[in-house]
C-alpha cells in the first residue's frame, strides 16, 4: 500500500512553498558550526514550534548531524498532541510523507523491523499522524540537508512504555546494517495564562523560573535518565513530548551514549522579545 501522508501544517508552522521553505531553513542554519563534542552524533532532541520561534534551535541539531554523521534514515519520535494517549506508540510504516519540498520515502524495512521487535509496544497506525505537527515540521530540514534519506515516524505516548520502545529500537540499531539517526521532537514548558499554567506568577519576572523548570527535564535528558522523564513532565509540565524524550534517551543509551550535549536552550519570549511578556514556550536542542 502506497500511503501518502500530506502536509498538515504547511503555511502555518512553516512555509507553504518549496522555495520559501528552503530560504527559511538556510536562514535558520545561518553560519552555525557545531561544537567539537560530541565527535559523532547518533541522536538528538529538537523543538517543534513554528519555525519563526524554534527553527534556529532545531537547525543546530540538524547541522550537527550534517557535520558528524551520514544517516540514511531518520527515526523520529513524535510528541502526541491529538492521539489517544492510552494507546501504544504509533508507527507510520510504509508509503511517503509529502511536504512543500516534495516526498520523502518511509524506510519500510526498518519500520517492519520495529514492528517485529516491539509487537506489544508499537502499532502500525498511520491515522495517528494525520493531524500531528511534531514530526512534520522536522521533515523539510531532512529533505534540505539529507535529500536521499528516508524516515520512520513514530508517535510516542508519555507513559512508562516509552523507555522500552526506545531501548528495544536502540538495541536493534546496534547491529542494524543501515545508519539510522534518532530524533525526539518536543517543546518544553508551556507557560502563562493562555496555557493555564502560572505557578511562578505572570509577566517578565516569571521567565527565569520558567526556564529553570525547563532545565529540570533538560538535565534528565543530558544525564541519560530516561526512566525519570515522564514522571518529571507530569509533575512540572515541562515537556509536551515526554514520551519522545524518554524513547530518544533510552535508544541513545542502548547505542552507547553516556551523556547528552545541550546546544541551545531558549524561549519564545527570547526569540521575539518585542512580544508582550505573558505566555512563553521553552525550546532545547540536544545531541547525543
Amino acid at each position: 500500500m502506497n500511503t501518502i501522508r500530506k502536509a498538515y501544517r504547511a503555511g502555518s508552522f512553516y512555509p507553504a512553498s518549496d522555495r520559501a521553505c528552503r530560504e527559511q531553513i538556510a536562514a535558520c542554519l545561518g553560519d552555525y558550526q557545531p561544537p567539537a563534542e560530541p565527535a559523532h552524533v547518533i541522536a538528538g532532541i529538537v523543538p517543534h514550534a513554528g519555525w519563526m520561534f524554534s527553527g534556529p534551535t532545531a537547525a543546530k541539531v540538524f547541522k550537527s548531524f550534517d557535520e558528524k554523521a551520514e544517516p540514511q534514515t531518520f527515526l523520529i519520535f513524535g510528541a502526541v498532541h491529538v492521539w489517544d494517549i492510552g494507546r501504544n506508540a504509533a508507527i507510520f510504516a510504509e508509503g511517503a510523507w509529502q511536504t512543500p519540498c516534495g516526498e520523502v520515502e518511509i524506510d519500510r524495512e526498518f519500520a517492519a523491523a520495529i514492528l517485529e521487535i516491539c509487537p506489544d509496544l508499537v502499532d502500525n497506525e498511520p491515522a495517528a499522524h494525520i493531524r500531528e505537527h511534531s514530526i512534520e515540521v522536522q521533515v523539510p530540514f531532512i529533505q534540505y540537508l539529507f535529500p536521499e534519506a528516508k524516515i520512520v515516524p513514530i508517535m510516542v505516548n508519555p507513559n512508562h512504555a516509552a523507555v522500552d520502545v526506545g531501548r528495544r529500537i536502540g538495541e536493534c540499531l546496534a547491529s542494524y546494517p543501515t545508519l539510522v539517526a534518532i530524533l525526539g521532537s518536543t517543546d518544553l514548558t508551556h507557560y502563562g495564562p493562555s496555557f493555564g499554567f502560572t505557578p511562578f506568577g505572570t509577566g517578565a519576572a516569571s521567565l527565569a523560573p520558567m526556564k529553570a523548570n525547563d532545565q529540570k527535564i533538560i538535565d534528565l535528558a543530558t544525564t541519560m535518565k530516561a526512566a525519570d522523564v515522564v514522571l518529571e513532565a507530569e509533575k512540572h509540565r515541562n515537556a509536551c513530548g515526554a514520551g519522545a524524550i524518554a524513547a530518544t534517551v533510552a535508544a541513545a543509551a542502548a547505542l552507547g551514549a553516556a551523556k547528552g550535549y545541550l546546544l541551545e536552550h531558549t524561549t519564545s519570549q527570547e526569540v521575539m522579545p518585542e512580544r508582550p511578556a505573558s505566555d512563553f514556550v521553552g525550546y532545547a536542542g540536544i545531541v547525543f
